[in-house]
């Protein structure tokens, strides 16, 4: 079982395994729940009875289903991460728009797949965490940071606005897609493929 991030959302952070394993099974059940019924339905009581768990259990972590959903899409972003780093591994060294493919492919795989993440994705989607949280920047840090040394590039501030604008613009465009289409329409992803490969080749190449 892999480790469940430490959030801030979390008021208390898992110590012991069996406590990781509950924290795990409780989100677990929040992703489910929230395609079987969405957000405003979304209950702790329910996501509780769905994890097998006592209410407490529940508590003892999130404050209010808002914090347990934050920490859904915190862990989102972490399993993201470790399933671009694997894409990286198995690319090599065949340059950025390699390396752009496995960023959007791997998002679009989640988005198709992953429970509750059409919902929640990394905390874009409803009304999660703070208000400065900013999601999109945080996913822009985190792959300038994965990026930046596959890329030899520093991971400086003219990188970190690319990457940001970016992630700003697929994000908008992946939507419209799944908008169009349950899984995603093709040509609207072919199209923001396009458009993200002309806009990063002004600093990429």
């Amino acid at each position: 079982m892999k480790p469940v991030p430490h959030t801030t959302s979390l008021r208390r952070a898992p110590v012991q395994r069996r406590s990781a394993e509950r924290l795990t099974r409780i989100l677990d059940a929040c992703a489910d729940l929230l395609d079987e019924v969405g957000y405003d339905a979304l209950s702790t009581r329910a996501v509780a009875l769905r994890a097998g768990v006592p209410i407490g259990s529940v508590y003892r972590f999130f404050g209010n289903k808002r914090a347990m959903a934050d920490a859904l899409a915190q862990r989102n972003l972490e399993r993201y991460t470790e399933r671009v780093t694997e894409r990286l591994k198995e690319t090599g060294a065949e340059g950025w728009r390699a390396a752009m493919d496995a960023v959007l492919d791997e998002y679009l795989a989640m988005k198709r797949t992953a429970p509750g993440f059409s919902l929640v994705d990394f905390g874009n989607q409803i009304p999660i965490g703070s208000g400065h949280a900013e999601p999109n920047r945080r996913v822009a840090d985190r792959l300038t940071d994965l990026l930046s040394g596959y890329l030899v590039r520093e991971p400086d501030e003219d990188l970190r606005r690319t990457f940001l604008i970016a992630v700003e613009t697929a994000d908008a465009l992946v939507h419209l897609a799944f908008r169009v289409a349950p899984e995603g329409d093709e040509k609207v992803i072919g199209e923001t493929r396009e458009m993200l490969r002309a806009y990063l080749a002004r600093v990429l190449d």
